[in-house]
């Protein structure tokens, strides 16, 4: 699930220059209020955070070990139009495009 950062508003609807962070299906509702207190809020739109050579994220934090741990399952290449699961343990072990 991605993490989203949502600003908390005044009553009149400026931003106060707080806000928080909520792990949060991507086919949920955007929140209108915070869940703790009531006030309203918004959704902050930011760039994805994507593991490279030019962005600040750590590669491994796409290792295997973490995808697993996460609940994510990959599939790597093995041959051609053949994949295998190499994390996770949902979706069967192999993939094969001749299947």
């Amino acid at each position: 699930m991605p993490i989203y950062v949502y600003e908390i508003l005044t009553t009149k609807g400026e931003p106060t220059g707080r806000t928080f962070e909520l792990h949060q299906s991507m086919k949920d509702d955007a929140l209108s209020r915070h869940p703790e207190t009531g006030e309203p809020v918004r959704r902050v739109i930011q760039a994805p955070a994507i593991a490279g050579k030019w962005s600040g994220v750590k590669k491994d934090t796409l290792s295997n070990k973490n995808l697993e741990r996460l609940g994510f399952t990959k599939y790597e290449r093995k041959g051609n139009g053949y994949m295998e699961r190499v994390a996770g343990k949902m979706g069967p072990k192999s993939i094969s495009a001749d299947e």
